[in-house]
């Protein structure tokens, strides 16, 4: 077949995020209402700081801003992790990151499955970050013995979509198919009302943690939560209560700044549904489960190594001075806590970039091209103004944020770390795969820019 017949894992990406958005608005009502926010805070931001949109325009993100979403999910075992691997892989996107979420008590290593490039980030920076049950973690052996066989049981992908992803992988591509695959794809990630499991099993896995219930006690890996992304998620916070949408009581992440950096996230709380288990001889017994909530999400600058290291330092400083987990209780204090610590972060984008301590596009200014000489380095060239810098947004996530999102919303007090240690390697032999290293992607994305500048310049100066 043609290459130039087959559908773009750019376009097929884009096209899933849409399917997968308007089935999640049919199934949470209230995450139309969560959009409907976003979208009025969004515009209301760029009408009053013009200075945000023009950044938005200068990094290719302003088209992307309405349509962005990054879903949730989790999985139970390695077969499973493995085939949603190939399953992304089939809309251009590819493990990025390991996340270990065991330290902060939840059972669960994870990677986000997202596009690679700036190019296609931009056609659609659709993410799902995606977690693998550790079932080590459950000290009752015949309780995960149970769990277990409950999860051997099921198949969470239809037997059409494997057939599409062997044909993707067959031929380099989809053709036409590409739409059937977008519509088979989907039904991984829709809820169902009846669990193959009773609620007793269903109990008895809620006791040990509400999250090992949501994976083992369903059909099939729902979509807990879909997230559009703020330019001010302070705003949003204010508003949701002002719209009768129940919002967590503490924004994750570090603190406000005219200059964001990384990911700062809030939801509304998670809804308690109707459940139907699975009874003697074919009957159903009636319960109910509470998992899936409307995340809202304000990304930063990507921080570089250097950076990460003080952003760690001074969150982890606020919360030992806290004293406590984060909570309705002490917001305020927290809040005043993370606002002082981060007072040694500079706020704002030449001194990060002067420092080390963030991510960066290169860009020309064709209105200053004429100070440029080509003996100049790259700090005389910004400081002249015939470059500029942009940030580059931070695409992926935060395990300590990630944790408080789902503590929050599956009414799970513990915060205690299981014992078990971090275990990348076994995380990517179920993946079946490496997972790729944020930080050294976004260094080259700086650099292909700084390339690209530096060889323009030369160009310039030659004619």
């Amino acid at each position: 077949m043609n290459e130039k017949n087959f559908m773009s894992s750019d376009d097929i990406r884009l096209k899933f995020s849409q399917a997968m958005s308007a089935m999640y608005q049919k199934e949470v009502p209230l995450y139309t209402d969560l959009i409907e926010l976003v979208d009025d805070v969004n515009e209301l931001v760029m009408q009053q700081q013009p200075d945000i949109k023009q950044q938005l325009i200068n990094t290719g993100e302003l088209e992307r801003l309405a349509a962005e979403r990054h879903g949730a999910i989790r999985v139970g075992t390695a077969q499973e992790l493995n085939t949603m691997r190939r399953l992304f892989a089939v809309m251009g996107m590819h493990p990025v990151g390991y996340y270990d979420l065991t330290p902060a008590g939840v059972p669960v290593h994870s990677t986000a499955f997202r596009a690679l490039s700036t190019e296609s980030l931009n056609i659609s920076p659709f993410r799902v970050f995606t977690s693998l049950l550790r079932l080590e973690l459950i000290e009752d052996e015949a309780l995960r013995n149970q769990a277990k066989q409950a999860l051997a049981k099921r198949n969470i992908f239809t037997d059409r979509v494997v057939e599409l992803i062997e044909c993707f992988e067959e031929q380099g591509g989809l053709s036409q198919q590409g739409e059937e695959f977008v519509l088979e794809a989907l039904e991984t990630f829709r809820w169902h009302e009846s669990s193959p499991i009773s609620k007793e099993l269903y109990d008895q896995l809620l006791s040990q943690h509400g999250l090992i219930a949501d994976i083992v006690g369903f059909k099939g890996p729902h979509i807990n939560h879909l997230t559009p992304r703020t330019l001010d998620i302070d705003l949003v916070q204010k508003g949701m209560s002002q719209r009768n949408i129940p919002p967590k009581d503490i924004i994750e992440g570090p603190p406000r700044r005219q200059c964001p950096i990384l990911l700062r996230q809030t939801s509304f709380k998670a809804l308690e549904e109707a459940v139907n288990f699975t009874g003697d001889e074919g009957s159903t017994v009636a319960g109910t489960h509470t998992a899936r909530f409307g995340e809202i999400e304000q990304r930063g600058v990507a921080l570089t190594p250097k950076g990460r290291v003080l952003y760690d330092q001074l969150l982890n400083a606020a919360r030992s001075q806290l004293g406590a987990t984060p909570n309705a209780t002490n917001a305020d204090e927290y809040y005043q806590l993370l606002s002082q610590t981060f007072e040694a972060f500079p706020d704002d984008y030449h001194s990060m970039h002067e420092q080390g301590l963030a991510y960066f596009y290169y860009q020309v200014n064709e209105a200053m091209i004429d100070k440029a000489s080509s003996h100049q380095a790259m700090d005389e060239l910004i400081s002249n103004g015939v470059l500029r810098i942009e940030p580059i947004v931070y695409e992926d996530f935060l395990p300590v944020s990630a944790a408080g999102i789902f503590h929050s919303n599956l009414k799970d007090a513990q915060q205690g770390g299981y014992r078990e240690s971090s275990n990348q390697d076994d995380f990517e032999k179920a993946l079946g795969a490496p997972v790729h290293d944020e930080l050294e992607l976004y260094r080259m994305m700086q650099e292909r820019s700084k390339e690209y500048c530096i060889e323009y310049l030369k160009k310039q100066a030659s004619k």
